[in-house]
């Protein structure tokens, strides 16, 4: 297997969720009302998965051991795009949240916003990964020697394995910050 095996078996599974956001999108207009914790889950899975985890292993492992290359300029220059459309993805979904927020608080206003907010991500998404599926997974990967596509697929294995920690310390940390005060207060919580 080569490395962009997990990435486009990570897209499959963001395509599923596009389709049920599809879903929900039509269910909105038909009756005007969302359900906020299918967006709640929507964010999670995309700050979780699609950002932390499938983004993650791209930015952090793919497209940094691309730097070290002599890429092409149409490759160069889709590297560029798709940083910048992770970063469109992590701003739609903090917008997202807030929308979210504002809807749970009575704001009809909010409930529009959520609706365009998920078309944008029902169109957004798919685009996204066909240029990454089609256009630029493939082709990279001549970049790299056999040992090279070996040791980063590797690195994503490793990189997978060490998520769920990394998240739920976070988790962890940011309640100790809210909840545990006075002086009965565990200390505070650091890995090892």
């Amino acid at each position: 297997m080569i490395p962009i095996g997990p990435l486009m078996r990570e897209h499959r599974l963001i395509e599923h969720m596009i389709s049920l956001m599809k879903a929900e999108v039509s269910t909105i207009a038909a009756d005007r009302q969302a359900d906020p914790a299918f967006i709640e889950t929507v964010v999670d899975f995309f700050s979780t998965y699609g950002d932390r985890c499938h983004h993650g292993k791209e930015e952090e492992i793919l497209f940094a051991q691309l730097k070290g290359k002599k890429l092409s300029a149409a490759h160069e220059g889709i590297v560029g795009e798709l940083i910048e459309e992770h970063r469109i993805a992590r701003q739609t979904m903090h917008d997202l949240v807030d929308a979210n927020d504002r809807y749970k608080g009575g704001s009809l206003a909010a409930l529009d916003e959520i609706g365009r907010l998920l078309n944008f991500l029902v169109a957004f998404y798919p685009a996204h990964i066909v240029k990454e599926d089609k256009s630029f997974f493939y082709p990279c990967m001549e970049y790299f020697t056999k040992q090279e596509l070996d040791a980063m697929l590797e690195q994503f294995w490793e990189f997978d394995r060490k998520l769920i920690h990394e998240k739920y310390g976070r988790t962890v940390a940011e309640l100790e910050k809210t909840r545990a005060t006075g002086p009965d207060a565990p200390p505070p919580f650091r890995d090892v």
